[in-house]
């Protein structure tokens, strides 16, 4: 899963920000991000938690085939990434999707987008505390039954953190994240060897339903592509260096996962879907001493800096959606010097409680709640690519990997099914705040 970024839902901050559609300013400072650096950040914001968790789920619902599920996801995020690179080189606006959408849709659907992320992606805080509960509990040898103990624990830091101003630098993000793609290459090379061609057949074990299925949960590994729509004025020559930075990083996440999970089904066959610690698994199988440990360490070191951002994140965009009255206006607030959205914050945490309570209460099984997360994703991106269609000019690279991109996210939704209706009761939200707005006062 990748690090969320804040987007904005409304009105981007009138200082930072140009608006949709112009150009930035011809006296503004350079930016710093070359091709190597920009490819490094969108590496940082698409390869995530999900390693940790989704080759099983995957080889769980796919078998073999999930082998299959990665590679579709991988060819359809071409297009998505293609798309967002051009937004971010003709359209900079550190609003990012949101932004987008209101320039193109108008402020129903952005405040429809600002949900979506909000109250649907953020099913994916208590997801991400859990994957790193259950891999420090499987190292420890405690019961399962710690695991929610475990998790609250993950958060607790994090949450602290962010109450207190205090920011997780950009370098840190990519120091964590090049920590677990260093953790998945070496869980790799030393699994791989014991692979076995028999555990592949019958490769199409639970039919094409299974491998829509795994794709419709990839998304979560593939979803982060829009980050360079939020920094691009950040970009050297952006124009350039965005569409070179996203292919390098569609290679690397590409690979990565590719490689991950035909080692996955390859050492473990069926048994990858028989819990949620695959990494864990095949760091037992190529280095039973201390594979494990190294494994447990980054996963959990991982996942506070994930849980940081994401709390982080979301109380911003909370705090933004309040502040443009689509959220109660008190939640608008700002706490102390570094102005904290605290009260933002104290309702992410609230939200994350209660989603971490449903989890629990179903058996902690978390397909269920990444189909929230990457159904909620989804619909977010479609909107994003209708968007633009109509920003992008007609008939360029851009607009045309807009048009491919806009078929493949409808075939996204559909294979999303029933996780499309928690969008759809906000997508609804979204449009009676809009015909309340409308009412005049009394």
């Amino acid at each position: 899963m990748d690090t969320p970024t804040p987007l904005a839902p409304a009105r981007p901050a009138p200082a930072p920000a140009a608006p949709a559609g112009s150009s930035p300013d011809r006296h503004a400072p350079p930016g710093a991000l070359g091709i190597a650096r920009g490819s490094a950040l969108y590496v940082a914001s698409v390869l995530g938690t999900g390693v940790l968790a989704l080759p099983g789920l995957a080889t769980r619902v796919a078998g073999p085939a999930s082998v299959l599920a990665v590679a579709l996801v991988l060819v359809a995020s071409v297009p998505l990434a293609g798309t967002f690179a051009a937004l971010a080189a003709r359209h900079p606006d550190r609003g990012g999707v949101a932004s987008a959408v209101r320039s193109a849709l108008g402020p129903t659907a952005a405040r429809a987008t600002g949900y979506w992320f909000f109250l649907g992606v953020c099913v994916g805080v208590p997801v991400v505390a859990v994957l790193g509960a259950e891999y420090v509990v499987a190292v420890v040898g405690a019961d399962r039954a710690a695991v929610p103990v475990v998790a609250v624990a993950l958060v607790v830091v994090p949450a602290v953190a962010v109450w207190l101003g205090v920011r997780v630098a950009g370098a840190v993000q990519l120091g964590l994240t090049s920590l677990l793609l260093a953790a998945v290459v070496v869980v790799v090379a030393v699994a791989a060897p014991a692979a076995s061609a028999e555990r592949f057949t019958p490769f199409l074990s639970e039919g094409w339903s299974g491998v829509g299925s795994a794709v419709s949960l990839f998304v979560w590994a593939f979803a982060g592509w829009e980050v360079g729509t939020h920094v691009s004025a950040d970009f050297r020559d952006p124009r350039r260096t965005i569409p070179a930075a996203t292919g390098v990083a569609l290679v690397v996440v590409g690979v990565a996962y590719l490689a991950l999970q035909v080692t996955t089904v390859g050492v473990l066959g069926t048994e990858a879907g028989s819990g949620t610690v695959a990494l864990l698994d095949l760091a037992r199988t190529g280095a039973p001493a201390a594979g494990p440990v190294v494994v447990g360490v980054v996963a959990a070191i991982v996942t506070s800096g994930v849980l940081t951002a994401y709390l982080a994140a979301f109380a911003n965009l909370g705090q933004a959606l309040a502040r443009d009255g689509d959220l109660p206006r008190a939640l608008a607030a700002l706490s102390g010097r570094a102005g904290v959205p605290r009260r933002a914050l104290a309702v992410t945490l609230v939200l994350s409680a209660t989603y971490l309570a449903v989890l629990v209460g179903t058996g902690l099984d978390l397909e269920p709640f990444v189909r929230v997360h990457t159904s909620s994703m989804v619909a977010v991106y479609a909107l994003g690519m209708v968007a633009a269609l109509r920003l992008l000019p007609r008939r360029s690279a851009g607009w045309w990997l807009a048009a491919v991109a806009t078929a493949l996210t409808g075939v996204l939704l559909v294979l999303a099914g029933a996780s499309l209706v928690a969008p759809g009761v906000l997508a609804l939200a979204a449009i009676g705040v809009a015909v309340a707005k409308r009412r005049p006062t009394p």
